[in-house]
């Protein structure tokens, strides 16, 4: 049997469990049972046994299942036939298929399903690579809507950039200054921003960005370093070792004159005036910026005020407004602002702003992560921009799902066996307890004998810590399980950065 609208034979080698819904999902094309329950379980070995006891061939492509261990190169080798690895699920074999009509490279060793997020995410790179070089970049800074922030170019012409805040960055000692920006750079931020403390006055902080800068250097991130300030002492200060300079506005414009870029903000902090209305707030602005060229601003940088919820529309309308009457300015949006001020999940905030920033063409977004249900807003953010630079963020191989899924991917067996209901018995304690805690974003096992310590375990894998326990001491099955549940628990509430309570529940129960 042939493949749907097309010309090549195609085999889809399965386990017993998940013939189904191979079948199903692989309709229009052969399948193959391997004598062995669970897919998962298969061996490139094993596959090549069962192959030659059928005699397949006559084959144009073989594929395997994605969670199958080792190489398909072993099965092509043995059988003549192109062999590689489909995807994890049965769900996502007509992605598979449909990719390979269309020339798409499958691989031997890595899950189709990963492929095609690599795949995505290389067009990503790709298109941030040709704004790299060297002649697009000398050619683009000749045009009056791109410039330097630092090394950094910006503009127009160029990917979206995050500027990252430490917040009250004074603080903090330049251990924690140094390892927070180390953080958010992994993260994906471009620039970081220094953000002073309200109401204080620290003129003489801005010293520390000479040593901030080398020390990030060393750790190979040459990044420009923005300073936030409302105080004129402040900023005279860091004017010689900033490169950019947030939240310049009518009540400070004078106080600090400069050729290196500054954001200009809508407002007069001395006298808390601020423009409420989208119209107003766009004039004064205007105002502000024509003032500053004629100062001797060089570089400046419009910031409408993203504010929150309730009053997010209004801002947005806002720099939609500007955006019409100036195209060729470059913007700045404190996404921030509008992530920390809501109690939602900051995942899809972060993804709806980072597409309204690029509708806008807004070419900076600052955000912070200050609250711990905005921890990775700076990662999300990132993700969130890479997926806007396709027309439509949607099936690209990547995405900002966590907590829900784009398809059902839940499978139900035939019952032929006698049916036991669940119950729980009582159980002695054992001499042997466990703690458990998160910690450096690891998972740490304290191994406890009534009030003594015996051991403590580290590890970021749950079956490696319990391979660890299970090598130091003796415990029941029933301990054994109970380790395994609470050390996969520890291990979610890892990737979503959530707290984690030994015994305790890591959601509430929403729906």
């Amino acid at each position: 049997m042939k493949c749907k609208n097309d010309n090549m034979k195609i085999l889809l080698v399965t386990g017993i469990l998940a013939e189904p819904l191979v079948r199903k999902y692989g309709e229009g094309c052969d399948v193959f049972v391997c004598p062995v329950s669970v897919a998962a379980f298969l061996t490139p070995r094993m596959i090549v046994n069962c192959l030659k006891k059928a005699r397949i061939r006559d084959y144009d492509l073989i594929l395997i299942p994605g969670l199958v261990r080792g190489s398909a190169q072993e099965i092509e080798d043995a059988t003549g036939i192109p062999t590689f690895k489909g995807s994890r699920n049965a769900y996502d074999i007509p992605q598979v298929i449909e990719a390979v009509k269309k020339g798409f490279k499958l691989s031997k060793e890595i899950p189709a399903d990963d492929l095609f997020e690599i795949d995505a995410l290389k067009k990503v790179e790709d298109i941030k690579n040709q704004t790299k070089n060297k002649k697009y970049i000398e050619k683009a800074l000749k045009k009056p809507y791109n410039f330097l922030i630092g090394n950094l170019p910006v503009g127009l012409d160029f990917p979206q950039r995050i500027i990252a805040e430490i917040v009250d960055a004074p603080k903090l000692s330049f251990e924690e200054l140094f390892n927070k920006a180390l953080y958010y750079l992994k993260s994906g931020a471009d620039i970081i921003d220094l953000g002073m403390v309200s109401g204080e006055e620290n003129p003489e902080f801005a010293e520390i960005i000479p040593g901030l800068r080398e020390a990030l250097k060393s750790s190979g991130y040459r990044v420009p370093i923005s300073f936030d300030s409302l105080n004129p002492r402040e900023l005279e200060r860091a004017l010689d070792f900033a490169d950019l300079f947030l939240s310049v506005d009518e009540s400070n414009l004078e106080a600090m004159i400069t050729e290196k870029p500054v954001v200009l903000i809508p407002t007069n902090q001395e006298k808390g005036y601020f423009p409420i209305n989208p119209k107003e707030r766009v004039e004064f602005l205007e105002k502000l910026k024509e003032k500053a060229l004629s100062l001797g601003y060089k570089r400046v940088i419009a910031d409408l005020i993203l504010e929150h919820v309730p009053n997010l529309a209004r801002s947005i309308s806002a720099f939609q407004l500007y955006r019409e009457k100036h195209k060729e300015d470059v913007l700045l949006a404190g996404v921030g602002n509008a992530v920390e001020m809501i109690d939602a999940d900051s995942v899809g905030i972060n993804a709806l702003l980072a597409g309204a920033a690029k509708e806008l063409n807004i070419s900076l977004l600052l955000t912070t992560e200050v609250s711990p249900k905005c921890r990775g807003s700076v990662k999300e953010l990132r993700r969130a921009l890479d997926m806007m630079f396709f027309e439509i963020p949607k099936d690209l191989g990547f995405d900002l799902l966590l907590l829900k899924e784009k398809k059902s991917g839940s499978v139900t067996y035939e019952v032929k066996s006698p049916v036991v209901n669940a119950k729980e018995k009582g159980v002695e304690l054992e001499d042997i307890y466990f703690r458990i805690f998160l910690k450096d974003d690891k998972i740490w096992v304290i191994a406890h004998k009534g009030t003594k310590q015996l051991l403590t375990v580290v590890g970021e894998e749950p079956n490696a810590i319990i391979d660890t326990i299970l090598e130091h001491f003796e415990i029941s099955p029933r301990h054994a399980f109970y380790l395994g549940r609470e050390l996969e628990r520890a291990k979610t509430a890892l990737k979503l950065r959530r707290s984690y309570m030994q015994e305790g529940e890591l959601f509430k129960d929403f729906y």
